[in-house]
């Protein structure tokens, strides 16, 4: 559908207007909300982790194709619900307790969310206790830690031991991230793998789900 290719470059190029009007035009023309996710809106999205892995998008192209993405989701999203269609997963991300940084946390999360999970996001500063709140209420199958402190770094640590302690830790895959996290920490505090940037979070995650 002509229109549709419309919706995918709105999203590739980052324009939310262009990506709201053709998303409430297709809709009330009675196309399928799942189709439009699946065929154009994800692969929109995954082209543009491609093109930021190959230094042709840079984090404020990101931002822009995210914010688009979320514009079209708006509508969509009820109407998923409604239909009973399941998300790629479901995720509940946070910044650790003691870490106000979120930019890349908001980053991961747009970019899931483009992917097509649903994200449960916490914000920053966030406590295990309220990590596995959101995990029992929300039966989210995977977990996000973001940190870009070393000093908050062990908050994951104190967080993945919490989630054992509650008996939620064998329901659910642990992924962490940020500056100064590397693949040899994920490993020590037991999290299920690690990535250096977003578009390599939402690979890692759709592995997560798939295992």
């Amino acid at each position: 559908m002509e229109d549709l290719k419309k919706l995918y470059d709105a999203i590739l190029t980052g324009n939310f207007k262009s990506a709201k009007e053709i998303t409430q035009q297709a809709l009330a023309a009675g196309a399928d909300p799942q189709a439009m996710v699946q065929q154009y809106m994800i692969p929109a999205m995954d082209e543009v982790g491609r093109r930021y892995e190959a230094n042709e998008y840079f984090v404020p192209e990101l931002l822009i194709s995210a914010r688009a993405m979320k514009a079209s989701l708006e509508f969509i999203r009820p109407l998923l619900i409604a239909s009973g269609a399941e998300p790629a997963g479901r995720v509940v991300i946070g910044t650790v307790k003691g870490d106000l940084h979120d930019i890349g946390k908001n980053l991961v999360a747009a970019m899931l969310e483009g992917a097509g999970f649903e994200v449960i996001d916490l914000g920053v500063d966030v406590s295990p206790e309220k990590f596995i709140t959101a995990l029992n209420e929300k039966k989210a199958g995977l977990v996000a830690m973001s940190a870009l402190l070393t000093t908050t770094m062990n908050s994951m640590k104190t967080t993945v031991e919490a989630m054992k302690a509650a008996g939620v830790r064998n329901n659910v895959k642990i992924m962490i991230g940020g500056a100064p996290v590397t693949e040899k920490y994920a490993e020590e505090i037991g999290a299920d793998g690690y990535s250096t940037n977003a578009n390599g979070a939402v690979a890692l995650a759709r592995k997560l789900v798939a295992a």
